[in-house]
């Protein structure tokens, strides 16, 4: 059956992350009026305020196309994985207006290197920044306790955290009972927290696959559960280098896709010692970084 769409909206159901809108079915030749439920997606514009040697400032740092709900936690994490704020303690209050602003106030003397307001989230997979001066800035970024956490160079004797196959192969069946906004319209992505006994702690949606992992980042941080070194991330499309950078800024150890990852991906996930794992389906799944963290039953 093929979907023909025409742009004349419904009213919108009483959740803001779904959109009714009609369509023409057709069948066969045969076509019907009818309705469609699809995934919301609004501009969120997400800004810094502050003040430093008194002086205030306020910056407008990104305009992001995002499913809405969840836009404080979303800011949150943006910002976090940006390298903009460190944690919960820098932020004096968080402004959500609009539907579509968030501004973070940060506490008075608060300082932002520059550089970071000019970059706009400079790790789109079409950016054309060159990956080796990408993949040094995340780098750059991790902690001397991320770095020995998940050095490239440990081995199963001097790590505790291992994986076993069967548990990868269950974290997908885990997920699509929690993805609500997928089962409602088939157009949303999600970002899973998983403990190592496989227990899912923390699952997100959004039309767009970072934003929804921004969100995930940015809810622990709002709990305080960061540096998230004992936990399993499952993506459930494809993994980009963004979404690599985004795992290790949060010391994430290990990465599961249900999709492919990219090349870029694959070369940031082996510089900094993160277990990445791809295509999972059923019992098979690609390793393409760290595998000593898995063992095979």
């Amino acid at each position: 059956m093929a979907t023909i769409l025409i742009s004349d909206r419904l009213a919108k159901p009483n959740k803001r992350n779904v959109v009714a809108v009609r369509t023409l079915k057709v069948n066969a030749g045969v076509s019907e009026p009818s309705s469609d439920i699809l995934a919301a997606e609004e501009p969120l514009e997400i800004s810094v305020a502050g003040n430093v040697d008194g002086e205030d400032f306020s910056r407008t740092i990104a305009i992001t196309m995002r499913t809405p709900g969840s836009d404080e936690e979303l800011a949150l994490g943006f910002l976090f994985c940006e390298g903009i704020i460190s944690g919960t303690a820098e932020i004096d209050n968080v402004l959500v207006k609009d539907c579509n602003y968030v501004c973070l106030s940060l506490r008075a003397g608060v300082r932002v290197d520059q550089e970071l307001f000019e970059r706009h989230s400079f790790v789109n997979s079409s950016c054309g920044v060159c990956g080796k001066k990408s993949i040094d800035f995340v780098l750059s970024r991790l902690s001397p306790a991320a770095v020995q956490a998940n050095s490239i160079n440990s081995t199963p004797d001097s790590t505790p955290m291992r994986i076993s196959g069967t548990l990868i192969s269950k974290l997908p069946d885990c997920l699509r009972k929690r993805q609500d906004a997928f089962e409602s319209t088939g157009g949303s992505h999600a970002a899973a927290l998983f403990d190592f006994s496989g227990q899912l702690l923390a699952v997100q949606e959004d039309v767009g696959r970072h934003n929804a992992l921004d969100k995930l980042i940015g809810s622990r941080l709002k709990l305080g559960k960061l540096p998230l070194r004992d936990t399993i991330l499952l993506l459930s499309g494809r993994a980009s280098f963004e979404l690599i950078q985004k795992a290790a800024c949060a010391e994430i150890p290990i990465v599961v896709s249900i999709g492919a990852p990219s090349s870029l991906a694959v070369e940031l996930a082996l510089n900094c010692g993160i277990t990445l794992i791809g295509f999972v389906r059923e019992k098979r799944f690609n390793v393409y970084a760290a595998e000593h963290r898995i063992h095979l039953e």
